[in-house]
């Protein structure tokens, strides 16, 4: 038997995706994901299913196909996924980010874990739902949009303003981050994202005058610039509860037998291993620079600095945050938005929840299910400007120890094939049932 004959057909279509470099650089620099969209198409159009293909920009396509219910007065869900991914340097990376490798009982590459995994999920599911003759019950709207790493600018928020037709019924979405498992205090639980942080991208500038770069100074751009990235990226800020992370910390507090009145948020999140690394960032505003640019020459104080930082705030800080923010770097320092999206939080209850908890118990009977607040953000923001209700929910048991938000725009990204295969049985059962 080769080995593509003992890959899961999810695997197999996982990898595939993989293989196309689908590279997403921001600031309208991409690769494009025209062919990993018209590979989505043609495997869709194999099972029965028409789509449509939508490009805005030339090579920046989304796929957006309609599967009709057996009871259409439900309201219907929208199942999503981004074909995009982030850059990956070869020379980091122990395989070929883009060529899909099986190594160890995982696959390898950029998109494994964010979100080529998910991709995969849905289209395979919907095949094998289709391909025995059944329906879903409520009418599903698939989607797999462009451009997710750059705000979805070109993908959902572009289809929100410009089609909404397509989404005509749906009230609900599921998509990633949520649905994984992590394993502390003897437990393995499953954490249901039910909200993101709000994101603000700010381009911060310092202007002056070009001078000799042997001259004493004091008003160089690329010192005062330095100045204001080192108050936002050294700044503490507080913590602060919302809905989802107050029910979040006191069901740690519960596993672990603790007060949460004893110990506070910051301890109890740490507690629960790797999984801290996306859940510290919750209850409070970060704000990380992340590129830098001045100068042309070695012996030049350039005349203008600027750096690009990324701001995630709680639901409803946006103004808040940007107000301090001025406050922390000055007046002297110019601040452009150059891209804004709101926060997200919606109720850790109702059916499409419940039908969601009870298939991870079905199918992992000893584990619990935590509602959580995703630190990042998702196309679940592009679709509530629809009054569409976004959760993430892309089902994977893992291993205990496995570091999955490291996993996440990071080095050597990975996924177990079972746990990929454990995602496909989930997310096949929500799909017919609810």
């Amino acid at each position: 038997m080769s080995r593509d004959e003992q890959l899961s057909e999810t695997a197999r279509v996982a990898r595939d995706l993989i293989r196309f470099p689908s590279v997403n650089w921001g600031e309208g620099r991409s690769d494009g994901e025209k062919e990993a969209a018209e590979y989505v198409e043609a495997y869709l159009a194999a099972t029965g299913v028409r789509s449509e293909l939508f490009e805005p920009e030339p090579g920046r396509v989304s796929v957006v196909a309609r599967v009709e219910g057996t009871e259409p007065s439900l309201p219907g869900l929208v199942v999503h996924g981004h074909l995009d991914v982030v850059p990956a340097e070869p020379s980091e990376w122990s395989v070929d980010p883009f060529a899909g490798e099986i190594r160890d009982g995982l696959l390898w590459g950029r998109g494994a874990v964010d979100m080529k995994d998910m991709d995969a999920m849905i289209l395979t599911s919907l095949r094998e739902i289709l391909s025995a003759g059944h329906r879903p019950r409520r009418d599903l709207v698939v989607a797999f949009f462009a451009d997710e790493e750059a705000g979805g600018i070109l993908g959902s928020h572009w289809l929100a303003a410009n089609r909404p037709d397509l989404f005509a019924g749906a009230t609900e979405a599921i998509s990633e981050v949520g649905g994984y498992s992590i394993d502390f205090g003897g437990q393995r639980s499953y954490l249901l994202q039910t909200g993101e942080k709000a994101l603000l991208w700010i381009r911060m500038t310092v202007r002056g005058q070009a001078a000799h770069g042997s001259r004493l100074y004091p008003a160089n751009s690329v010192t005062r610039l330095a100045e204001a990235v080192v108050a936002l990226g050294r700044h503490d800020w507080p913590i602060t509860l919302t809905d989802t992370t107050s029910q979040l910390v006191a069901s740690i507090a519960s596993i672990l037998g603790t007060d949460p009145q004893q110990v506070g948020p910051d301890e109890l999140l740490l507690a629960t291993g790797s999984a801290s690394g996306f859940l510290l960032a919750t209850v409070r505003t970060t704000t990380n620079p992340t590129v830098l640019t001045a100068g042309y020459k070695h012996n030049v104080i350039p005349s203008s600095a600027s750096a690009l930082v990324d701001i995630r705030c709680l639901p409803g800080q946006e103004d808040a945050t940007l107000a301090e923010v001025r406050e922390l770097v000055g007046e002297d320092v110019e601040i452009e938005i150059v891209h804004r999206d709101i926060g997200l939080e919606v109720p850790f209850s109702g059916r499409l929840v419940e039908t969601m908890t009870g298939l991870l118990a079905r199918h992992d009977p000893d584990a619990s299910v935590l509602p959580y607040l995703m630190s990042g953000g998702t196309d679940n923001k592009g679709l509530s400007t629809l009054g569409i209700a976004g959760y993430g929910f892309a089902p994977l048991r893992l291993p205990a120890g496995m570091d999955f938000p490291g996993m996440f725009h990071g080095v050597d990204e990975r996924v177990p094939l079972d746990a990929l295969d454990f995602g496909h049985r989930v997310l096949g059962d929500l799909l017919r049932e609810y």
